[in-house]
């Protein structure tokens, strides 16, 4: 895990001074709002429906126990007593006092933590895969690159004001755990013919009012030019972007309307002006900053352990949730730890204070000190010996975290809504707990297999509505509230955008129009097929015809 070196911390420290002093203006009248509003941004703090909303940044989903358990502090000090895990892989709270911001970002500098670029239009937090330096089937750790790039971006003279925000996705596996083709850069690691490591690069993902999956258009770049190649990535949008229109500011639309033949052209023909000593990944770095990310001390384990066989034989409900929950290690004898923050009826992505301190002490007992934020908006211990799964299992199915839903129907992405955002036209929580509800039964949550069920308060798709299996999206229809249902989308390694089906439906009809849906799948799909697949064989046809013929119309 990286530490903070000097330079890191005084950085951190100079901000929150500088944003006190800010805060102190604006409470004093000194500062109007709409003066008020880039300085709060650029430190990420909004002002929603009802109150100020901070966004912390978890560089690459990545925390300490130490740091875990500060943000449970901060829940039960200066929040309602709860926080809120997001698709990027950061966390928000939703009810701080404005006086008491810069003492939370006090709080947060003492376990090297801030809220810095998690909002404005700058490059974001870098995302990553969440199981990246524990997983089977990963070809090499995307957190040192992760990390450069986090370095690399932060209040970059030439790239903190871009057109728009902007969004970068890290990861090594063939798998695509990252969602790196949703993102206005996604680098996946991998190896040549002669065995180097470099990238892919894929450009202009996005999701919104105008939904696109990037273009890959380097098949290979070798690491040394991962900074420069950025750089000119970032420069051909920054000279081009669209800075008249706000929804046409994207680097998607910039992409689209250049075409992907000529912004490549663009691209290779910036790169070689920025290629120079400064800029290039130099070796020695790059092995200064791998070394924070050094394997643990693993254990030579059998790979069968039979604590953990005994376990799942003379105990059903945890067998269950090892089915779905634990995911493979690429050393033997551990396991991948899955903490669904998805209960029957729950707020997706929401854990109380108690919650994250039940996780953090497991961390440092059980995980080498690690835990993980998912772009699912669930927590991972990524390094657990198999002979302690049980014992995990145990201590969090006593605080509300054993739900054995991972990548199943109840295992839902929903974004805060109108409960809580301006920007919202309709409520996601209501609908995401209903549907939760409607499928709480996990038995059939195994029967239907995997399933995403992402919903958005909004057309700017922070719940992700566009690449779910099956989509909805909130909207406003002259006062009230209806939800148009996409089918066919995925953010993994085939990434694509859903179909959308036909006319909204009300809120209180979503739950039955997605178990219509349900139904069609399991009543069509072939043996071991899973809704995704039987949807890209079928099409939408027949979930349309038996959706719009339903009772509920």
């Amino acid at each position: 895990m990286y530490r903070y070196d000097e330079f890191d911390a005084t950085f951190v420290a100079e901000r929150v001074k500088q944003f006190r002093g800010q805060v102190t203006r604006r409470l004093a009248g000194e500062l109007a709002e709409d003066e008020f509003r880039p300085l709060r941004l650029q430190n990420g703090v909004y002002l929603q429906l009802h109150a100020y909303m901070l966004r912390i940044a978890i560089p690459y989903g990545e925390l300490s126990s130490k740091k875990l358990r500060k943000l449970a502090f901060i829940a039960r000090r200066y929040d309602k007593g709860f926080g809120h895990f997001t698709t990027r892989q950061n966390i928000q709270f939703n009810w701080p006092e404005l006086v008491d911001v810069p003492d939370i970002l006090d709080h947060l500098a003492e376990v090297e933590m801030h809220a810095i670029q998690t909002s404005g239009n700058c490059i974001r937090n870098v995302t990553a895969d969440h199981f990246a330096g524990a997983a089977a089937d990963e070809v090499a750790d995307p957190r040192p690159y992760a990390e450069i790039l986090r370095q690399w971006s932060s209040v970059h003279p030439e790239f903190s004001f871009l057109p728009r925000k902007f969004k970068i996705a890290v990861t090594g596996a063939e798998r695509d755990r990252a969602a790196i083709q949703t993102h206005d850069i996604g680098l996946h690691l991998k190896k040549n013919a002669a065995g180097e490591l470099g990238f892919a690069v894929y450009v202009g993902g996005g999701q919104g009012r105008t939904p696109m999956v990037a273009k890959k258009i380097r098949d290979f770049l070798p690491e040394a030019d991962l900074l420069s190649y950025c750089t000119a990535i970032l420069r051909v949008y920054n000279l081009y972007g669209r800075r008249d229109n706000k929804y046409k500011a994207r680097i998607k639309i910039l992409v689209m309307e250049l075409g992907e033949k000529r912004f490549r052209e663009e691209v290779e023909a910036e790169f070689p002006r920025t290629v120079h000593p400064t800029a290039e990944l130099d070796s020695k770095e790059l092995e200064r900053i791998s070394a924070y990310f050094a394997p643990p001390s693993f254990e030579t384990l059998p790979k069968i352990s039979g604590v953990f066989e005994q376990a799942k034989l003379d105990n059903a409900a945890f067998a269950k949730w090892a089915r779905v929950n634990l995911a493979p290690h690429r050393v033997d004898g551990y396991g991948i730890v899955n903490i669904s923050l998805k209960p029957a009826g729950g707020i997706p992505g929401d854990a109380t204070a108690e919650q994250m301190r039940v996780v953090a002490d497991l961390a440092r007992r059980y995980s080498f000190d690690e835990v993980r934020v998912s772009h699912h908006q669930n927590l991972v211990l990524p390094h657990v010996k198999r002979d302690d799964v049980f014992t995990i299992w145990k201590v969090l199915d006593a605080n509300g975290l054993a739900t054995a839903n991972l990548g199943l129907a109840g295992d839902i992405i929903a974004c805060p809504g109108l409960d809580y955002c301006t920007l919202a036209t309709a409520r996601s929580i209501p609908v995401a707990q209903a549907i939760s509800r409607r499928f709480a039964d996990l038995e059939r949550q195994h029967e239907i297999g995997p399933l995403k069920i992402n919903i958005s308060g909004c057309i700017n798709a922070c719940g992700h509505h566009h690449v779910g299996h099956i989509g909805i999206l909130g909207l406003d229809k002259k006062g009230e509230e209806f939800y148009q249902i996409t089918l066919g989308g995925s953010s993994s390694e085939s990434a694509s955008i859903g179909t959308i089906l036909g006319p909204g439906f009300a809120g209180h009809e979503v739950a039955d129009a997605i178990d219509t849906i349900i139904k069609t799948y399991l009543g069509l799909r072939h043996d071991g097929e899973t809704f995704l697949d039987a949807y890209r064989r079928l099409g939408p046809k027949p979930f349309k015809e038996a959706l719009y013929a339903a009772p509920q119309r």
